[in-house]
C-alpha cells in the first residue's frame, strides 16, 4: 500500500467519492467518523467505507467532550458571531480535526484529508487546527486540487464517478440546499437559500417546531450554575431534574424544540471575504446562553463584565475563523475562565413560542444589595455624596466646552449667514 492518509469521512457522496479517488491515486486511506450528535447511521457508513477500500475506520463518540470542552467554553464567553450566530459548526470542526491529528499520529500517517470546499469556512477550521496540532502533517484538500477540480465540475460528475466505481448512492432526493448537523445545532445554507430574499418555508426547519405551532402555554424551567457552568436543569411544571453535561444539553434541546426556540436566519461574513446566508436552529444553546448572561448580571463585578463584553466579540470572531488552538484564544480562554469563578446561582426562565425570557434569578455570590439599590430605603448610602461624584465627572466636560467656544464651534454657537 501507499502512504497513509486519514480522511474525515461522513459517508455521504462527497467524502465517499474522495475516499475512492484517494485509493485510486495509490494512498492507503483510514477513515475517521466523529459522532458529535448528528443524526447518522454510523454503522452503515463504516461498512460502506470498508467496502470501498478503506484500510480501517475509526468511529468515536465525541459528544461529551464536545459539550464540556467546546460548547461550555464558548458559553463562558457568551460567544455570538456578528451578534447572532451561536457557532455550532465552528465549535465542532476543531474537535474533529484534533482527533484526526491524533489518529494520524497513532497510525503513522503522513497526510490528513477533508472534503470542505474552497469557498467556505470549514477548510480554514480544519487546516488551521492541523497546522497547530500536527504541523508536520501534509494536507490533502481535494476541492482545492486542480486535478480533482478538472475531473469533478459538479454533482453530475460525482454521480457518474460513483456509478463507475461502484459507490452506493442514497436513493433519497437531495435537498436543494446543504445542511450540517451536530449536537448544538443544524445549519441550512447554499442552493435555493443563496437568494437572501427567499423566505424559508417551514419544511426547511427540522430541529424546532414553528413558534406558531408551539404550545400555547409557557414552560417554566430553572437552570443552576456553579462557576459559570450549568449544574442542573429543572422543569418546574413536572419537577423533572437533569444533571450531567450531555444529559442537560439534550434536555434543553428538547425543551427548545417543543417551544420553537433557537431559529436564526441571517447573512454573515465568511472569513475568506464572501457573504453568505445561513439558517440555523440552536434550541438548547439559545436557552443556555440567555440563562448564563443573566446569572452573570447578578454575580459578576461591573468592571470585569464591561471588560469581558469588549472581548467576547473577538473570541467569537477567532472561533468562527478557525483559530481555536491559537495563542490569542488561549489568552482569552484564561481570562474568561477566571471571570467565571463564583458565578453561582439559579435562573428561572420562561419558554414560550420562540422566546426565552429570564424572569427571576438568585445567587449565593450575588453582588446585588437590595437595600442599597432601593429607591425607598437609604441602605447606608448618603445621597449627598453624589453631588461631589457628579462634580468630579463634570470637570472634563466643562473644560471641553471652553475649548470649543475658543474655536467658535460651541454647542450653541450660531453661524451667521453670509452677506448678499
Amino acid at each position: 500500500m501507499g502512504e497513509k492518509v486519514v480522511l474525515a469521512y461522513s459517508g455521504g457522496l462527497d467524502t465517499s467519492v474522495i475516499l475512492k479517488w484517494l485509493i485510486n491515486k495509490g494512498y492507503e486511506v483510514i477513515c475517521f467518523m466523529a459522532n458529535v450528535g448528528q443524526q447518522e447511521d454510523f454503522e452503515k457508513a463504516r461498512e460502506k467505507a470498508l467496502k470501498l477500500g478503506a484500510s480501517k475506520v475509526y468511529l468515536e463518540d465525541l459528544r461529551e467532550e464536545f459539550v464540556v470542552d467546546y460548547i461550555f467554553q464558548a458559553l463562558k464567553a457568551n460567544a455570538l458571531y456578528e451578534g447572532r450566530y451561536l457557532l455550532g459548526t465552528s465549535l465542532a470542526r476543531p474537535l474533529i480535526a484534533k482527533h484526526q491529528v491524533r489518529i494520524a499520529t497513532e497510525e503513522g500517517a503522513s497526510y490528513v484529508a477533508h472534503g470542505a470546499t474552497g469557498k467556505g469556512n470549514d477548510q480554514v477550521r480544519f487546516e488551521l487546527t492541523f497546522a497547530a496540532l500536527g504541523p508536520s502533517l501534509r494536507i490533502i484538500s481535494p476541492w482545492k486540487d486542480a486535478e480533482f477540480l478538472q475531473q469533478f465540475k459538479g454533482r453530475t460528475d460525482m454521480l457518474r464517478y460513483a456509478e463507475e466505481q461502484g459507490i452506493p448512492v442514497s436513493a433519497t432526493i437531495k435537498k436543494p440546499y446543504s445542511e450540517d448537523e451536530n449536537l448544538m445545532h443544524i445549519s441550512h445554507e447554499a442552493g435555493i437559500l443563496e437568494d437572501p430574499a427567499l423566505i424559508a418555508t417551514e419544511d426547511i426547519y427540522s430541529r424546532t417546531n414553528s413558534p406558531k405551532a408551539a404550545p400555547d402555554a409557557e414552560t417554566l424551567i430553572a437552570i443552576e450554575f456553579k462557576d459559570g457552568l450549568p449544574s442542573a436543569v429543572t422543569n418546574l411544571a413536572d419537577g423533572k431534574r437533569v444533571e450531567g453535561a450531555l444529559p442537560m444539553f439534550l434536555f434543553l434541546n428538547e425543551l427548545g424544540r417543543v417551544n420553537g426556540i433557537g431559529r436564526v436566519d441571517m447573512v454573515e461574513n465568511r472569513f475568506i471575504g464572501i457573504k453568505s446566508r445561513g439558517i440555523y436552529e440552536s434550541p438548547g444553546a439559545t436557552i443556555l446562553w440567555a440563562a448564563h448572561r443573566d446569572i452573570e448580571g447578578i454575580a459578576m463585578d461591573r468592571e470585569v463584565m464591561h471588560l469581558k463584553l469588549t472581548l467576547e466579540p473577538k473570541f467569537s470572531e477567532f472561533l468562527y475563523n478557525g483559530f481555536w488552538f491559537a495563542p490569542e484564544m488561549d489568552f482569552l480562554m484564561a481570562a474568561f475562565n477566571q471571570s467565571q469563578e463564583a458565578i453561582d446561582g439559579k435562573v428561572t426562565l420562561s419558554l414560550y413560542k420562540g422566546n426565552v425570557l429570564a424572569i427571576a434569578r438568585e445567587s449565593p455570590t450575588s453582588l446585588y444589595d437590595q437595600e442599597l439599590g432601593s429607591m425607598d430605603v437609604e441602605g447606608g448610602f448618603d445621597q449627598t455624596d453624589s453631588r461631589g461624584f457628579i462634580r468630579l465627572n463634570s470637570i472634563r466636560l466643562k473644560a471641553h466646552n471652553v475649548i470649543l467656544d475658543k474655536k467658535h464651534v460651541g454647542l450653541f454657537h450660531v453661524i451667521q449667514p453670509a452677506a448678499e
